[in-house]
């Protein structure tokens, strides 16, 4: 059996004296995992990083078995990205997410999705709501996704400020305020185009995937919430503020 595909470098774990299992994330054929041969040499090492874009090939006897990668460099950025608090911590909550699917199992649209916040994790504004935006879709691929689009009370599509914490249904202003205290905040920039995605609707909307996340899925496989994603929110709001000091930033 043998494959050749791009991926990005997930983890590595030790595997003997000199070699390693890398786990990369392919469009094709999902997280996968393989045994690379040499991978603690120093050519290797700096290839081998979280983050990095590479192109494997996989060999087995059998498909079934874990098999051995060949890696050759494609776009090395996890120098970059462990730069910045939210470059470091980001590519390691992708990571944790994508460990939540089965291993080989494709899912195109979050490799894409891991692929371009890859590429803009230096810009905390915007890998935010990326990171967020992965996060809604991963929930769908999980089977959990939020409906997002119309108020679940009237069908209405104006004026949606809340979501339900047991549907995961939009909920307009009218309908949802005399339980208003018992719903979630949905951030504008979900609701609709051209809304803002500033710190405030941020944090609403990381505390509405949260609770989705606990509900259905945490706490249903006995897992905690991964480190790396408080990493992530902190270095947001830290940037938030060091934008707001520099007149730069939504807050100012």
């Amino acid at each position: 059996m043998e494959w050749r595909e791009e991926g990005i470098v997930l983890g590595v774990r030790r595997q003997g004296e000199t070699s390693v299992v890398v786990e990369l994330m392919t469009r094709d054929r999902g997280r996968h995992l393989g045994l690379v041969r040499g991978g603690r040499s120093r050519k290797q090492q700096p290839v081998l990083q979280p983050g990095n874009q590479v192109e494997a090939t996989w060999r087995a006897r059998l498909d079934e078995h874990m098999g051995t990668f060949v890696i050759e460099p494609v776009e090395l950025r996890a120098a970059r990205l462990m730069e910045t608090p939210i470059g470091l911590h980001g590519i390691q909550l992708l990571a944790a997410h994508l460990r939540l699917l089965p291993e080989r199992d494709p899912h195109p649209r979050l490799y894409d999705g891991l692929a371009i916040i890859a590429e803009h994790l230096g810009d905390a504004g915007r890998s935010g709501e990326l990171i967020l935006r992965f996060e809604l879709a991963l929930l769908e691929e999980l089977g959990f996704g939020l409906d997002l689009g119309a108020c679940a009370a009237t069908g209405s599509r104006e004026d949606l400020v809340y979501v339900s914490p047991k549907s995961g249904r939009a909920v307009s202003r009218g309908a949802g305020l005399p339980w208003h205290d018992r719903m979630l905040a949905l951030p504008e920039f979900l609701a609709r185009e051209g809304g803002r995605a500033d710190e405030t609707a941020l944090a609403d909307g990381f505390r509405l995937t949260r609770h989705f996340f606990a509900r259905h899925v945490w706490d249903a496989r006995g897992i905690d919430e991964p480190p790396s994603r408080e990493g992530v929110l902190a270095a947001i709001r830290a940037a938030s503020v060091h934008a707001a000091a520099l007149g730069t930033g939504p807050a100012a």
